[in-house]
């Protein structure tokens, strides 16, 4: 130890209370001035200082002031001993560097609390050494790494006390980052700003762990993007010390799946395309075999029957059996191209709209399968004001589902049901069949499936798909309303 003080008898009365503790063993050194303790204090490299306020040549805010190193860091545990009673000036003095204080009172009672004082300065230091080391050791690793690393405080002010030298990154140095507290906030990007700053101050205030993803644009201009993620290191006790933080670059990441994103939207664009020209084509096929081979096989069965007629009055052919026939094939052909238009375009879809093209066609389901269908459609959806694309990729996907109803479900009954709640049309399909494996989706092992989500995704919607072995399966689509106008 090292005990600066100018009074004889004060020193030997520290010597003294130091020594009935036998918990020390100690070596006292003695100055009786500033100038002096500093000197010894540089020489021996004291384990502490007790320091006398009022010295013959300094005070100790003065003694204080030179101890510090080039950095302004007191090392050395020094305690302040004065007979002044003065709250400004121990204030003073902790703020100066001292690590505690106290006043020397007339009966001295402060030589009974100097061994625990000391002891307890000396452990606290200790623990700073440990904490400087600790912080030593993770500054070396972390500056190894490519990523930005932090510490900031949990004092309320949320000021960050470290910032990697990777922050070069961002075009600024480390000093440049610390200097101006608010250099981070100023470099997010605008249309980053609001959530980023919410979700950095919400680990701030409280010490919540933060994982975000924000862009940052650096002293050139460039923009790039960071995974921004914080935790609270806790002492034993479970009290918050500080915040640990690391900014990571995922520029190139944020790139591919921009660029990847962007595919997958020309993608949907390309094959809501290809659905556009594909049903204009059903159509056009639909009207030209309605026209033309419709038309034919009527004009073959009229002047067959004609014939027939005009026969039976001057008697029946030899052959008439044939021509019969003939009539019976031409009513066959003509109801197999009904059916092959119906199943191209149903015109119903045209003429009356979704709604009675939905009903129409659950009708022929139950005609063709024996499938008892049920369908049903609220008032709100009815009226609800629908493009021309959107009723068609709504009629293929339900004629998709009850499709595969049928082939594969094994159920006895389906129902459809259309509604709009809260500006989002619902329309659900449900059977009462063996199930639906869902890994099939998963897999992407049925394409009548991935037709049908895409189909959906192209309007902006979604499209769910649930089972359980033997309690049938249901597909629910939701479709904002805002989508359904188009040209």
């Amino acid at each position: 130890m090292l005990i600066v003080e100018d009074d004889v008898v004060d020193r030997l009365a520290c010597r003294r209370a130091i020594a009935k503790n036998p918990d020390y063993d100690f070596v006292l050194f003695e100055a009786a001035t500033g100038k002096e303790g500093l000197r010894l204090a540089d020489i021996h490299k004291p384990d502490c200082i007790l320091l006398d306020y009022y010295l013959p040549d300094l005070n100790g805010l003065e003694f204080l002031s030179e101890l510090a190193d080039a950095a302004g860091e007191i090392v050395i545990p020094v305690m302040l001993l004065t007979g002044i009673e003065s709250a400004e000036v121990a204030a003073a003095a902790i703020k100066s560097g001292a690590w505690d204080y106290l006043r020397k009172d007339s009966e001295g009672h402060y030589l009974e609390m100097l061994p625990s004082a000391i002891q307890r300065m000396l452990r606290e230091q200790r623990l700073a050494e440990g904490k400087r080391q600790a912080e030593a050791k993770f500054r070396s690793l972390v500056e190894q790494i490519e990523a930005i690393t932090y510490i900031v405080a949990l004092d309320g002010t949320g000021r960050m006390s470290y910032i990697s030298p990777q922050i070069t990154m961002l075009g600024f140095s480390s000093e440049e980052w610390l200097a101006d507290q608010a250099l981070h906030a100023k470099q997010i990007h605008p249309d980053d700003l609001v959530a980023a700053m919410q979700a950095i101050n919400i680990n701030r205030a409280g010490g919540n762990p933060l994982r975000h993803e924000y862009r940052l644009i650096t002293r050139s201009g460039e923009v790039m993007w960071f995974r921004d993620e914080a935790k609270a290191v806790s002492d034993e006790s479970g009290r918050k010390l500080f915040l640990q933080g690391i900014m990571v670059d995922i520029t190139r990441g944020k790139m591919t799946e921009q660029a990847l994103r962007q595919s997958q939207a020309e993608l949907r664009q390309l094959t809501g395309h290809l659905e556009r020209i594909k049903e204009a084509d059903r159509k056009r096929i639909a009207q030209e075999i309605h026209d033309e081979l419709g038309g034919l096989l009527t004009g073959i069965k009229a002047y067959v029957s004609v014939y027939l007629e005009r026969s039976a009055r001057t008697g029946p052919p030899p052959d008439q059996q044939l021509l019969v026939d003939a009539v019976t094939l031409a009513d066959t052909g003509f109801q197999a191209v009904r059916r092959v238009i119906t199943d191209l375009r149903p015109s119903v879809l045209d003429q009356l709209g979704v709604w009675a093209a939905l009903e129409w066609y659950s009708d022929q389901i139950e005609k063709r399968s024996g499938l008892q269908c049920r369908c049903s459609i609220d008032a709100n959806a009815i009226t609800a004001e629908l493009g021309p694309e959107f009723s068609t990729m709504l009629f293929r996907v339900v004629q998709e589902a009850l499709t595969n109803v049928v082939r594969h479900a094994a159920a006895s009954t389906v129902s459809i049901h259309a509604e709009v709640a809260d500006g989002v049309l619902i329309v659900e399909v449900r059977d009462d069949g063996k199930g639906f494996d869902t890994t099939m989706q998963a897999k992407g092992e049925s394409w009548g499936l991935v037709g049908m989500y895409e189909r959906v995704r192209y309007f902006g919607g979604e499209l769910t798909i649930t089972g359980k072995v033997g309690k049938g399966s249901a597909i629910v689509l939701r479709l904002p309303m805002g989508s359904m106008i188009n040209e």
